[in-house]
């Protein structure tokens, strides 16, 4: 009588791979949430930073630029999008903030955008603000 079956040695070879594969996404994942909790030179994490300035820039916010932020969020896969929204808001309430606006406006939505998303990103941009008539020739020296 045989030992175990070759399919099943195959079996457990093929999940062996599978689970090594997933911890190591996730790993990758947990690592960079890691780096982005380590404090900087001025003591504050870049989580530290995006929370005050959503909280900065709460009251300027309006149902419109709201809306515009979840239109351009959009894209972004579900279990990621709360946290991509989080971050592209501290970086237009940081620009609102800075700027001493009493409102942010869709300019600085379209600013704070472009600044806090990867450059792969930006095509995505470009055709969004092309179907809803925006112009955004002001900011073509950052989508560069």
């Amino acid at each position: 009588m045989k030992g175990t079956p070759d399919w099943f040695m195959y079996f457990i070879g093929f999940w062996t791979i599978v689970l090594v594969v997933f911890i190591s996404i996730g790993g990758f994942f947990m690592f960079r949430k890691f780096l982005k909790v380590l404090p900087k030179q001025d003591g504050k994490s870049k989580l530290d930073w995006q929370n005050y300035w959503v909280e900065k820039s709460r009251p300027l916010w309006t149902e419109e630029t709201k809306a515009l932020l979840d239109k351009l969020t959009e894209p972004v896969p579900a279990p990621f999008r709360d946290i991509a929204k989080h971050s592209i808001a501290a970086r237009i309430g940081q620009l609102a903030v800075e700027s001493g606006a009493s409102s942010v406006t869709v300019a600085h939505c379209i600013e704070g955008y472009i600044l806090a998303t990867p450059k792969r990103d930006h095509s995505f941009l470009i055709k969004f603000l092309e179907k809803n008539q925006i112009d955004y020739s002001p900011y073509k020296h950052l989508l560069e």
